[in-house]
């Protein structure tokens, strides 16, 4: 089953990643997210979707754990990530700072790249590599923006201005063919208002 929020997951993903090492989801909650997690996660998104197509509903608030989501990534995840994109996981801190890890194919990236000299990083960033980094997410009124806090590549800092070449390919779509830029808002998807990120270990998608 193909998740109905991958415009807002997918972004979340590329944009927004962790520190190296152990998994960003086995530091928060020891022991592997199972498959009934993930059907939760699924059951929550569909009645988001259902509730987002009846603009005069009531309000409603859905409670998305980070178990949740790293269940899945693990089990069910793969169809709605990037090709290139693997390994993924999230963490959600509480305080509006999210986090998570995912390993990138950066040839692919590197093929679309236009050098801008000797010292450009990205002459010397080829292969799969865990590309890592941690930020701030501001969703309300419908709209969500994603504040970089720091990023990495196999362990190295790297500048904002290469994550934004990973995050503009993996990103791109015929509506959006150049990506997300990071310092732009994107619209949340199904009549979300808000998602709130107050609690560490949950969203709330306020609709």
């Amino acid at each position: 089953m193909t998740c109905p929020l991958r415009p807002l997951l997918v972004p979340v993903l590329v944009l927004v990643l962790a520190p190296l090492g152990v998994t960003a989801a086995s530091q928060a909650n020891p022991g592997a997210p199972g498959r009934a997690e993930a059907r939760r996660l699924l059951e929550k998104v569909t009645r988001i979707v259902e509730r987002g197509s009846r603009p005069k509903a009531g309000p409603l608030r859905t409670t998305i754990t980070e178990r949740e989501l790293n269940a899945y990534f693990a089990h069910d995840g793969a169809a709605d990530l990037p090709v290139g994109v693997t390994q993924p996981a999230l963490v959600l801190h509480g305080n509006r700072r999210l986090a998570g890890s995912a390993v990138v194919d950066l040839d692919a990236v590197r093929a679309h790249h236009k050098p801008r000299g000797m010292l450009d990083p990205m002459n010397y960033l080829t292969g799969k590599l865990p590309v890592v980094a941690s930020g701030v997410l501001d969703a309300r009124d419908g709209k969500a923006r994603l504040h970089l806090e720091s990023a990495s590549i196999a362990g190295i800092p790297v500048p904002r201005t290469v994550l934004q070449e990973v995050v503009s390919y993996y990103t791109r779509s015929p509506e959006l063919p150049e990506g997300i830029n990071l310092a732009d808002p994107f619209p949340l998807p199904a009549g979300i208002k808000a998602i709130d990120l107050d609690r560490r270990g949950e969203a709330v998608v306020v609709q």
